[in-house]
């Protein structure tokens, strides 16, 4: 049965034509290619390769970017799409989130021409995976404490280090790897910091898959791995040469998970609903007892406040005014409502919540690393503290 939507305030209103288009377009390729398929990549801890060509000819890989192959949409049309990919599965939108905000949107922004020539029109084209590399083991929440390094030799740089949790790491043809640069001044004492593309079998790095998740089980999860790569020099990203380069890209990654929270969060509720409609207990449906409505109406009220609070910020985007904290503020609000919303329709649920065939417990595991990825929800928290207040509560 076709997902018609969550919209109690009628907020298609506010969405032009083309935006409604690409979000029915992207809606009907998730009820037909991801739900059918994502229950048993998730059982199984293996991601559905198989969509990526198939993402690629939605124009969905590096959608919001212009030129290079890619389908130049704005910012709402771009978080319907990431709304979409998550209502299916946290792990195909946070492919093509990776692919296309964390990979495309920095060669975009920092990269060389020759860079743009030679990876954007095949990223977008889901002839190439990329990667970004910037979480380490001993390093998450303080990207500044990294330990990479890349020094130069030659005419080129090697990269010694390891990073962690890297999404689509073991099947990345190109890695974003950022490293300190010693030798270089980045600013008050401290080290430059620097974006290489490093390419897949070059001598020294490796990608094993992280085994054993609980959550994002249809998702590839990496180390990255450099022992004395050697790459060209030609593989800096030029523009990118301070850690703000990173964190500019984080932004735009953020704002994608912003919207993709909604998603997971409407699967969540419309089976919650559907299902207390028809589970009969004591001679009626629970959905007719007053703590199932209340629990319902909860939900439905955070999903409402979340599309109103992505359609601004999409607006926001869109005229030039978005601030990194405005970001913070969605991608927190969202995630946590989508999580206690997870949760809720899980208990609803009863025991048949916790068994795959249905999607809440799914998306309840998935909302957990959501919930800690592209900023964990205190650093969120403070970053807007921060904004509010003038003052930093971290180094």
């Amino acid at each position: 049965m076709a997902f018609h939507g969550t919209d109690f305030y009628g907020l298609d209103d506010l969405l032009t034509d083309e935006e409604r288009l690409t979000r029915a377009t992207v809606r009907a390729f998730v009820d037909a290619e991801v739900l059918p398929i994502i229950g048993r990549h998730f059982r199984a801890g293996v991601f559905p390769r198989a969509l990526i060509p198939k993402l690629a000819g939605l124009g969905v890989l590096g959608a919001s970017l212009h030129g290079y192959g890619c389908a130049g949409m704005g910012p709402v049309a771009y978080g319907l799409v990431m709304q979409e990919l998550e209502r299916g599965d946290s792990g195909v939108r946070s492919f093509a989130s990776v692919q296309s905000s964390l990979v495309m949107w920095p060669i975009v922004t920092f990269g060389s021409p020759a860079q743009k020539e030679r990876w954007l029109p095949r990223l977008a084209r889901g002839e190439a995976v990329g990667c970004f590399g910037l979480s380490e083991p001993d390093f998450g929440s303080n990207p500044a404490g990294m330990r990479t390094t890349a020094r130069r030799a030659g005419d080129g740089w090697v990269l010694n280090g390891t990073k962690r949790w890297i999404t689509s790491g073991s099947i990345a043809d190109v890695a974003l790897v950022w490293a300190r640069v010693p030798e270089e001044d980045g600013g008050e004492g401290a080290a430059a910091i620097g974006g290489f593309l490093v390419e897949r079998g070059a001598p020294g790095f490796t990608a094993p898959e992280i085994a054993g998740k609980l959550s994002l089980r249809a998702s590839v999860t990496s180390e990255l791995i450099l022992e004395d790569v050697a790459v060209p020099a030609a593989a800096r990203l030029p523009g990118a040469t301070s850690l703000a380069a990173p964190l500019k890209t984080l932004t735009e990654a953020r704002y994608g998970i912003a919207w993709g929270a909604i998603g997971a969060a409407m699967a969540c509720y419309e089976e919650a609903l559907g299902y207390a409609k028809d589970r009969v207990q004591f001679a009626r449906p629970i959905a007719g007892y007053q703590l199932t409505q209340a629990k319902l109406v909860d939900m439905l009220q955070e999903i409402t406040k979340a599309q109103l609070l992505s359609w601004r910020l999409g607006g926001l985007k869109a005229a030039g005014r978005l601030r990194p904290a405005q970001v913070s503020l969605a991608k927190r609000n969202n995630v946590r409502a989508a999580l206690v919303i997870a949760r809720t329709a899980r208990e609803i649920l009863g025991a048949n919540g916790i068994i795959d065939d249905y999607q809440c417990g799914r998306h309840m595991m998935n909302l957990e690393s959501v919930y800690t990825y592209e900023g964990t929800h205190d650093i969120h928290t403070l970053v807007v503290g921060q904004e509010i207040t003038g003052l930093a509560a971290f180094e």
